[in-house]
């Protein structure tokens, strides 16, 4: 049977309003946290290994709740790549139940000495990974992120309040039901995994001011959701504005392996946040390498913006404006431009990036190392697809997204990330003079 944490219960409509019921999500997440942070390894993996078989034994309902919202969102108009996102079958609850189970078999991050040394007066000094505390989570679409966001939180001690889109309502609410039987199962507080139970955008913004319950907000979704956020909040952030991704061709690029590296990047996944959105071509190879790529794109149904040079290769190639290099397309699109070797290269990721992820295709160590080192994104390739920039991809179990920011978090944000650190002194009665 699932747990009705305190907030469920008030969330009967007319009963409570919304800033107090996040109040009560918010003081419930405080006081699991305290409790998740002490934890031991085993009743946290037997929560995830739990969840998982939970996952597989509810499948059919949460397919049922994954049609409700798929009707919904074709009614409203979703694209297809928004549709693919909110999408659910057997596979991917499969997938979501794996991805839990690969989280259990990750190492505790919680309790890990980071370093130790003993200062000359004595004093033994450690540096340890702690819990951050209270994660808030604000997602739209992908319900599969109710799963992995989750799970990475109570794996690294953290309570988490998940708060997704309208439009995987009942999908999301369907795979809560299995994180809660999980929980159940292992001991844990219920409230340590908390779903807002209501579509009313008042929730989010109640969310960016509960400094007082909430130590640091994680939002997951489209630009405009990361704007408002990112105005709005009072709690630190962990986030990404857009994934303008890109893949350059260096001039010393195998040929086969740039179309198959391409063709990949841009259309295995087109609406996730590492699909390259715009793809650049050394000068001195794009009357030979460039025609097949573009060839390729069309075939499987891409349309190919480019700058005059592109146009010129290929006449279904449509021009692309200034717009085009700075838009995160997140549809089968790509726009594409010429570039003088890898310096031109580097010199346009820097103007019109998001420092998510970049790739180069080339043969060349030299130039291998240079793109490597000049190019200032979260994640920087040489010879891979930019769709690897995961969490799972990474032997991390999962991520709660990336980060393009600097600070505490950069790249794919997994267990580890999710910690904070604490110094630990130990003496025999030193006294500083």
């Amino acid at each position: 049977m699932t747990t009705t944490t305190t907030a469920e219960r008030a969330a009967v409509p007319g009963t409570e309003d919304v800033p107090a019921l996040m109040r009560r999500i918010g003081a419930d997440a405080r006081a699991a946290a305290r409790v998740l942070a002490n934890a031991s390894t085993e009743a946290k993996n037997a929560a995830l290994t739990g969840s998982a078989d939970s996952l597989r034994a509810r499948a059919d309902a949460i397919l049922a709740a994954n049609r409700k919202d798929m009707e919904a969102g074709r009614r409203k108009g979703l694209s297809k790549a928004l549709l693919d996102r909110l999408a659910l079958d057997d596979q991917r609850i499969e997938a979501m139940a794996r991805g839990l189970e690969d989280i259990a078999g990750l190492p505790d991050p919680v309790g890990e000495v980071m370093a130790r040394w003993k200062r000359p007066n004595g004093l033994d000094i450690s540096r340890v990974r702690v819990p951050l505390g209270v994660i808030g989570m604000i997602y739209e679409s992908r319900p599969n992120v109710t799963a992995d966001a989750g799970g990475l939180c109570l794996k690294a001690g953290n309570a988490v309040i998940l708060r997704g889109g309208s439009e995987s309502f009942h999908s999301s609410g369907a795979i809560m039901d299995s994180l809660s039987a999980g929980l159940d199962g292992a001991g844990l507080p219920a409230t340590s995994i908390q779903r807002v139970p209501t579509r009313d955008r008042a929730a989010v913004g109640e969310m960016l001011r509960m400094t007082e319950f909430i130590d640091v907000i994680v939002p997951r979704g489209g630009k405009s959701l990361i704007e408002r956020v990112s105005a709005e909040s009072k709690v630190p952030l962990f986030k990404h504005l857009e994934g303008i991704c890109h893949t350059y061709v260096d001039a010393a690029a195998d040929a086969d392996m740039a179309r198959k590296v391409v063709l990949n990047a841009k259309m295995r996944r087109t609406g996730i946040c590492g699909t390259t959105e715009t793809l650049l071509v050394d000068k001195r190879i794009a009357g030979t390498c460039l025609p097949p790529i573009i060839e390729d794109l069309i075939a499987a149904g891409c349309e190919v913006r480019g700058d005059a040079a592109t146009c010129a290769v290929d006449e279904r190639v449509v021009p692309a404006t200034d717009e085009d290099w700075k838009t995160e397309y997140l549809d089968a699109i790509i726009s594409v431009a010429v570039v003088d070797g890898v310096d031109a290269a580097v010199a346009h990721i820097a103007r019109h990036g998001s420092q998510h992820t970049e790739s180069i295709i080339t043969e060349d160590a030299e130039t291998a190392e240079a793109f490597l080192n000049r190019v200032d994104s979260a994640i920087v390739m040489v010879n891979a697809s930019t769709q690897f920039a995961d969490g799972g991809e990474f032997g991390m179990g999962a991520e709660i997204g990336i980060s393009t920011g600097k600070l505490h978090a950069r790249g794919p944000v997994g267990v580890e990330q999710l910690t904070s650190f604490k110094y630990m002194v130990r003496g025999t009665g030193q006294c500083r003079p």
